[in-house]
């Protein structure tokens, strides 16, 4: 069977992230929704989603194909229901289509003339940027009974301080002396090649995905993730950081979702909590106004590629497109859009040739290349969000 994932009609909910990356590729829990849909399914998968994103996430479409919307995590259960459709069926939950089986991919399907298959059971959906972190504790949990099942954790080092050892997981080549790992709350997963250095302390639910790295005394609260290859320190709650993002000093960094190549300088801190304690809005792209997300904690969101330099402050509720570079004294404003070049004072636009140069530069230290399907991504979101840019 041909499995494709599709964005579904929350994906404009999730932008900064989904601007450079289908729903299938957001991070949550230790792995992407894509790559628990393909554990579970025994499938690789591909997707349906924007027409510019397509070159670098296209779709295999074949005679038979079963659709997924993206925004919904999997489970054993809600797996063996989408894996045993047939010809005009549909997974539904409440109003929303989860799967249906498909002979050729169409804009518009009647799903008047299915066979709707109620799904009763509890599924993850993620349709709101605030949710990656907010459901991260149960995502990390889920994935670590999917990753660890029937399998036998690396030993933990002598001289670590380990509470709940039982709900520890360590694979293999991961390193780590002299850390301070509890368990009680939450599993916690150490990835392959990854790396705790000394000093760290660490509370579960927690993962650290492979080729990563806690820096010299970190104190993390969960539920956090760590994406592969990011590097972490100082102290962070309740976050999630794609993969290749860098936040490798001390500084706050609370209730937030970085995406990939992003970098806080020395010292950046956020603010998760109004001096008011009040509800946090955030800035909603479909609605281009700011929107109640029901939170009293909210932090950060940084699209891919951006960064921001020493003592950078963020206030509650900021969001960050991607490719923006922040620097000076004071707060930013609590929307910075795309391709914005500046802070407190002031921005102006951040064209793509200045930034396909520092991203080149960034990428190719850790050996990846910034592709002619990477560049034509950025020239496209550079295009679309021109609108909220000032200059």
């Amino acid at each position: 069977m041909n499995y494709i994932l599709f964005d579904g009609p929350f994906r404009n909910n999730l932008l900064p992230f989904t601007f450079t990356r289908p729903v299938a590729d957001i991070r949550v829990g230790i792995l992407t929704i894509r790559e628990k849909w393909e554990t579970y399914l025994g499938y690789t998968t591909t997707t349906i989603t924007e027409e510019y994103l397509s070159d670098k996430y296209p779709m295999v479409e074949m005679d038979e194909n079963i659709m997924i919307n993206a925004s919904y995590l999997p489970n054993a259960e809600l797996v063996e229901l989408v894996k045993n459709l047939e010809e005009n069926q549909a997974v539904f939950k409440n109003e929303d289509v989860i799967a249906f089986f498909a002979k050729s991919v169409q804009d518009d399907i009647d799903f008047d003339n299915f066979d709707i298959v109620e799904y009763e059971g509890d599924a993850l959906k993620i349709e709101h940027t605030w949710d990656i972190f907010m459901k991260n504790g149960q995502a990390i949990e889920d994935d670590f009974e999917l990753l660890t099942n029937g399998r036998r954790s690396q030993p933990i080092p002598a001289g670590n301080n380990v509470i709940a050892a039982h709900n520890i997981f360590i694979e293999e080549g991961a390193k780590m002396d002299f850390v301070t790992l509890n368990a009680t709350n939450g599993p916690i997963y150490i990835g392959k090649d990854s790396e705790i250095m000394e000093g760290s302390i660490i509370r579960g639910p927690f993962a650290l995905c492979d080729h990563a790295v806690v820096k010299l005394g970190a104190k993390i609260y969960g539920p956090t993730t760590i994406g592969p290859h990011c590097r972490v320190g100082g102290e962070v709650n309740n976050s999630v950081m794609f993969s290749y993002s860098n936040k490798g000093h001390d500084g706050f960094l609370g209730n937030s979702v970085l995406g990939e190549w992003c970098n806080l300088g020395a010292d950046t801190n956020n603010s998760n909590l109004k001096n008011n304690y009040a509800e946090v809005r955030l800035w909603d792209y479909g609605t281009e106004s700011f929107v109640r997300t029901g939170l009293q904690f909210c932090g950060l969101m940084m699209g891919d590629h951006s960064k921001c330099g020493i003592n950078t402050m963020f206030n509650t509720g900021t969001v960050v497109g991607v490719s923006a570079n922040i620097f000076g004294s004071g707060f930013p404003r609590n929307f910075v859009p795309s391709f914005s070049w500046g802070g407190s004072a002031g921005f102006t636009t951040y064209l793509t040739q200045k930034a396909f140069e520092v991203a080149e530069v960034v990428m190719s230290r850790r050996d990846v290349l910034l592709s002619d399907y990477d560049k034509a991504i950025l020239e496209h979101v550079f295009e679309a969000t021109k609108k909220y840019r000032r200059n």
